[in-house]
């Protein structure tokens, strides 16, 4: 079993930042790669960022057009916790965020799993 808490979600005024943060749980041997979504009303959801954990690297990230340079993504392997620093924030930006991992678990299986999304509501 894998499970995926979301904190750090909150109204904050165009301009401000916040910290969103991912924490897995569970039977994980491995995260591959962690992903950050935002569903914004009306809207598909999108991503938004990206860090594939490769051997020898630091983690290589990816981010949407959207918010390249304001976003940032990074984390701590120890406690398979994935930050995303939200700065800079727009009203644009108002959605539920959430995380997903592809993860290989102990015992051999894999897949994606989800977190349950946290708010983000940026004031004009």
């Amino acid at each position: 079993q894998v499970r995926l808490v979301e904190s750090g979600g909150g109204l904050v005024p165009a301009g401000g930042s916040l910290t969103l943060s991912c924490t897995a749980s569970g039977t994980i041997q491995m995260i591959n790669a962690v992903f950050w979504h935002r569903q914004t009303p009306g809207k598909q959801r999108e991503l938004v960022a990206t860090m594939l954990n490769l051997a020898g690297t630091d983690g290589i990230t990816t981010y949407a057009d959207s918010v390249k340079g304001r976003f940032a993504i990074s984390r701590d392997s120890a406690s398979n916790t994935t930050y995303l620093k939200l700065n800079n924030l727009k009203p644009e930006d108002t959605g539920v965020y959430y995380c997903r991992i592809y993860a290989v678990l102990t015992g051999g299986g894999r897949g994606d799993y989800w977190g349950q999304g946290t708010q983000v509501t940026v004031s004009s």
